[in-house]
């Protein structure tokens, strides 16, 4: 029986559970989600789990934060002022802003509040610091 090994393309599907319980992501009533194991394309701790499972089979697996999106740091927290932003631009306590840094580089915050001169804005994933719990299964290997 075949088994996913590094370098094999894959098709998962998946539901992704916090503590409580609460569902945060799932392939149910998608596609399944494809990837090369191996390649960096999912977080650590999902390929480590998907590794020597076969075709057909099920797993569950709690990946600590370590092998998940890691642990929130307070570093990515901002604080700006107002003029960084368009006079015209609508600026929400839950909104999701695409930003970019003097490099280029750039990066996802939500705007967690809002201030008469400053915008706080938290650039950590909104995973970050959790423990989660996946239901895996292997449909395919490529």
């Amino acid at each position: 029986m075949t088994q996913a090994k590094k370098g094999d393309t894959v098709k998962v599907h998946y539901t992704g559970k916090l503590d409580s319980g609460e569902v945060f992501d799932t392939s149910s009533g998608r596609d399944p989600l494809e990837f090369t194991v191996g390649a960096n394309q999912v977080i650590p701790g999902f390929e480590e789990a998907v590794v020597g499972m076969a075709p057909g089979q099920s797993a569950s697996t709690t990946i600590p934060v370590d092998s998940a999106y890691g642990p929130r740091r307070d570093d990515m927290v901002l604080m700006l002022g107002r003029e960084m932003f368009p006079a015209d631009m609508e600026l929400e306590v839950g909104h999701v802003l695409q930003l970019r840094t003097e490099s280029g580089e750039q990066f996802q915050a939500m705007v967690i509040e809002l201030g008469e001169e400053k915008v706080t804005l938290d650039a950590n994933h909104p995973l970050a610091g959790k423990d989660l719990t996946f239901d895996i299964e292997l449909v395919e290997i490529k």
